[in-house]
């Protein structure tokens, strides 16, 4: 198929083959590479992130500028998990494929699930105490904290549908993003597979659990060094804001990635429903 369109790349059949393989690998993982694995991850997003607050710290860009900017930065992250080599929750939920074709259990999926988001917060929980204790947040006059302050806020003020759906969206893209890098041969294949859809759902505003890891804990702790201005409610952003914007964003992830991107792509070139 890839000498057929004229270009070095594996075909959707042979990337459905690979996810298929990967997921296999990574359900048979032991547990201590995985959780190291799945720290780096949470680390590396949380650098993403990093990047990304820096760039919208700046007022003097447009809206839609400095949320297309700040999508690229974010790429950051996943190029990172995919080229580096790390265990992102988001991205695991195409082990899916590998459940759906009975290659692995249940509850071996969901072992690779749980040890993963858990590592994935201790990554991006512990990049934000050691963010916080560089005072990066003090960076453009202050303009990174209040950056930080304003995203965090606005996560933890989302309805809970509206987290639900946004994180559906977001690893929509996500996943689509870690399928396309699979069909790269080298790492700037990769890189050019994963920067738009990233920065595209980043620019859409949309919710990413384990980017949420960072962002909210990182919040709360600048919250008590910087007087926000009047319009920025902060009410909701504490511990148990940072619970209830990871349970909807969780679940809604969940269902981007392995229903709409996985089982989809399942029926359509494992199940023999494109013949």
């Amino acid at each position: 198929m890839a000498e057929i369109l004229g270009f070095d790349a594996f075909s959707p059949q042979q990337i459905a083959d690979k996810v298929e393989h990967v997921g296999v690998a990574k359900a048979h993982l032991k547990t201590l590479p995985t959780f190291m694995l799945g720290v780096l991850a949470g680390g590396f997003i949380g650098l993403g992130a990093l990047y990304y607050a820096l760039v919208v710290s700046d007022v003097q860009l447009s809206f839609g500028l400095a949320r297309v900017l700040g999508g690229v930065a974010f790429s950051l992250g996943l190029i990172l998990v995919i080229v580096g080599g790390a265990e992102l929750f988001t991205g695991n939920n195409l082990l899916v494929m590998a459940w759906a074709d009975r290659k692995i259990t249940t509850s071996e999926m969901l072992r690779n699930w749980a040890l993963v988001y858990v590592s994935n917060a201790v990554g991006a929980i512990g990049l934000a105490v050691v963010v916080f204790l560089s005072h990066h947040a003090g960076m453009n006059q202050g303009g990174v904290g209040l950056a930080y302050l304003k995203i965090a806020a606005a996560k933890t003020a989302l309805p809970f549908w509206e987290a639900f759906f946004k994180g559906t969206l977001c690893n929509l893209l996500v996943c689509l993003a870690v399928w396309m890098a699979l069909a790269g041969h080298s790492v700037t294949d990769k890189v050019l597979a994963i920067v738009f859809p990233i920065s595209a759902f980043v620019a859409a505003g949309f919710e990413h659990s384990v980017a949420n890891m960072y962002f909210i804990p990182l919040g709360i702790f600048v919250k008590s060094s910087i007087i926000a201005p009047a319009g920025i409610d902060l009410a909701s952003l504490d511990w148990s804001g940072f619970v209830s914007n990871m349970i909807p964003v969780t679940l809604g992830n969940i269902v981007g990635g392995s229903v709409m991107v996985a089982l989809v792509y399942h029926l359509i070139y494992r199940r023999g429903f494109n013949s």
